[in-house]
């Protein structure tokens, strides 16, 4: 479980997250949405210690985040990015062992699980020798989201990872991330500012607005009971697609 409490972030004279308090339940699916500067991705960043709080106390797994060593937290937690951050220098494999190499994983260990995960991600174990500048850009996003899942994180942290990729890669990427979800059932905190993601992957949705958090509910409240005017607009323009099991 994830609990903040009064978390806030300022920058020179700008409130970038402002006094939020939720609760995050283990093996959730939880997405935050909002606008470009709504504060959701800085929000995201304090969780694995990449942006420090001005306030506020945030509780991991029962345990205050001001406790743990933070290159211990950011390895126990899974990170896919929208810039996709595979190292250029490394072969494919080589960048998915990475985190399981830190966490002291054998070869044979790694080697297996990379193959489990890769026919996941559908893609062919030749892929393992080449460059990621050889691959396209959904094929990269596999490859950074086998990266995040490889050494089977509690958490995973996921920054607009798709809002780069033409419509279907974003959606089989979509589809891809539910099925990791189901199968592995980690806690997943999903950054968005597509509406429709957002009702698709979420089992409840933060919205936020100038750095504070506006409505936290599932995907059918929020559009059938808004909790203001903001959240209606902001939703209003789609249907409720919402997930299927």
């Amino acid at each position: 479980m994830i609990e903040l409490q009064d978390v806030s972030k300022h920058y020179a004279d700008k409130i970038a997250v402002r006094n939020v308090s939720m609760t995050i339940h283990c093996g959730e699916f939880f997405v935050l949405v909002g606008e470009s500067g709504s504060g959701k991705t800085t929000l995201l960043k304090m969780l694995n210690g990449l942006i420090d709080k001005d306030g506020g106390e945030i509780i991991i797994a029962d345990k205050n985040s001001r406790e743990y060593n933070k290159r211990r937290l950011r390895l126990e937690m899974g990170y896919v990015l929208q810039q996709i951050a595979l190292f250029p220098n490394m072969t494919v494999a080589e960048n998915i062992a990475l985190i399981p190499a830190l966490k002291g994983w054998d070869k044979k260990r790694i080697t297996a699980r990379t193959h489990e995960l890769l026919e996941k991600v559908q893609l062919p174990l030749d892929y393992l020798t080449r460059k990621p500048a050889e691959l396209s850009g959904g094929e990269q996003q596999r490859i950074g989201i086998l990266r995040a899942v490889i050494a089977e994180p509690k958490i995973i942290l996921m920054d607009e990872p798709f809002s780069a990729l033409d419509p279907i890669s974003r959606l089989e990427l979509q589809n891809l991330i539910l099925q990791i979800h189901r199968e592995f059932a980690p806690t997943i905190v999903f950054v968005t500012h597509y509406v429709e993601e957002a009702l698709k992957l979420g089992d409840r949705i933060g919205v936020m607005k100038d750095g504070i958090l506006q409505q936290l509910a599932t995907p059918q409240t929020i559009l059938q009971q808004p909790a203001n005017d903001y959240v209606q607009r902001f939703f209003q323009p789609v249907e409720a697609v919402g997930r299927t099991e």
